[in-house]
């Protein structure tokens, strides 16, 4: 028998699609073997995990679980640590990583699968690994001839905005497979569409889709509990900033790694704090505003140094722009203090020549603005055709 939503779940707005898939969508997975492509904020509203709900389940067979980036338990809290293969004893099922020597199942990986289930929380931004990894089960599912089933999560902060340049071809990477901008919109679900569709992966596809979300709706706004999807990303306010703050990676600046609040702080030895903050307060960005701060990094980038910086703070996320802060904060960073200042060096994420903040960025405009004495404003203006060309190539692939 398939097992159909708690009362305590149909309390909550949002239905994740993991609950339709064990429910009304559960025909999808019935009396197949099941590989879970999972980590800690799988769960449904009654915070049950997809592989404890799968495992249980009488109808199917779960015989394989797929880590991505921080591993399956999302316990490596580094970025590029890849993770070791496993075996969960709980469940008696191998666990396998996609973050190591293959970011791809392998056909031996995929032996004992039908059906690839994929329940992972993406958080909006083009640089996130999960959509990647999706993608490239998406790639081997196509050759193998399996199906892939995704649930849907929601987008935490929001589908409404598209903001920030698309990534082109010269700049794929790990981090970057596809030409969609840094914030992109859209749900996990609505990407493995435009994915499979748009950019011609090709495999057997269904999404199983949210119920009660609506694109205006930030996470905290869902009724879903909030299980960090990487150890990076505490909070919403984390995941808010995330899309213009992940730029700093690719600089030698500290984006608050080793701290309470990466991504939100930000900042180097060099830099006096207070002084930087009045600059971009009086720069008046919409709905930021920029607060001095001194900080220690317990690891990481200029670990055991204090770091004069600044904390973004979010007054108003609806017209807070991201991408276009970062921006503006790295060009201000470099105008501090432009002998320090400096980009952080390859190789990243598997990338050995291109430039970090190249690939993240999507192309090497930001760079060769800031170093040829560019205008960031002009920069900024620029994706404004972008974002409405990607605007209307997402449209058939939305889902609310």
């Amino acid at each position: 028998m398939i097992a159909t939503p708690s009362a305590a779940a149909a309390r909550h707005i949002v239905m994740p699609g993991i609950t339709r898939l064990l429910g009304p969508d559960g025909g999808l997975i019935a009396g197949r073997r099941v590989g879970l492509v999972c980590n800690p904020a799988s769960i449904d509203a009654a915070f049950r995990h997809s592989a404890d709900l799968l495992f249980g389940n009488p109808d199917v067979r779960l015989t394989a679980i797929f880590g991505p980036q921080h591993g399956f338990r999302s316990d490596l809290q580094d970025n590029m640590i890849e993770s070791p293969d496993a075996h969960d004893a709980r469940r008696d099922v191998p666990v396998y990583s996609l973050y190591s020597e293959t970011r791809e199942p392998t056909p031996a990986m995929l032996a004992e699968v039908d059906v690839l289930v994929i329940d992972l929380q993406d958080v909006g931004t083009r640089v996130y690994t999960y959509i990647y990894t999706m993608a490239n089960c998406m790639r081997a599912a196509a050759r193998h001839g399996l199906r892939v089933v995704v649930c849907d999560r929601p987008n935490p902060i929001g589908g409404e905005a598209v903001e920030g340049p698309t990534l082109r071809t010269p700049w794929t990477s790990f981090v970057g497979q596809f030409a969609i901008p840094l914030r992109h919109g859209l749900t996990i679900g609505e990407l493995a569409r435009l994915f499979n569709e748009a950019f011609g992966l090709g495999c057997t596809l269904d999404v199983v889709p949210l119920d009660g979300w609506r694109r205006s709706m930030y996470y905290d706004q869902t009724g879903l509990p909030w299980v960090i999807p990487s150890p990076n990303l505490p909070t919403l306010d984390s995941a808010m900033v995330y899309p213009g703050a992940v730029l700093f990676e690719g600089t030698k600046l500290s984006e608050g790694r080793g701290t309470t609040r990466p991504f939100e702080l930000v900042g180097a030895p060099w830099i006096d704090g207070e002084r930087l903050a009045a600059a971009m307060n009086a720069r008046a960005l919409p709905g930021v505003h920029f607060r001095p701060v001194v900080f220690e990094p317990t690891f990481h980038k200029h670990a055991k140094q204090t770091c004069g910086g600044v904390q973004p703070h979010v007054t108003d996320r609806h017209a807070f722009e991201p991408v276009r802060t970062a921006v503006e904060l790295v060009a201000a960073f470099r105008r501090e203090n432009p002998e320090r200042f400096g980009w952080r060096e390859p190789p990243y994420e598997y990338e050995h020549d291109k430039e970090p903040i190249d690939i993240l960025y999507g192309s090497d405009a930001l760079r060769t603005t800031l170093e040829g004495g560019g205008d960031v404003a002009a920069l900024v203006a620029s994706w404004d055709r972008e974002e409405e060309e990607f605007r209307r190539t997402s449209e058939p692939y939305r889902l609310y």
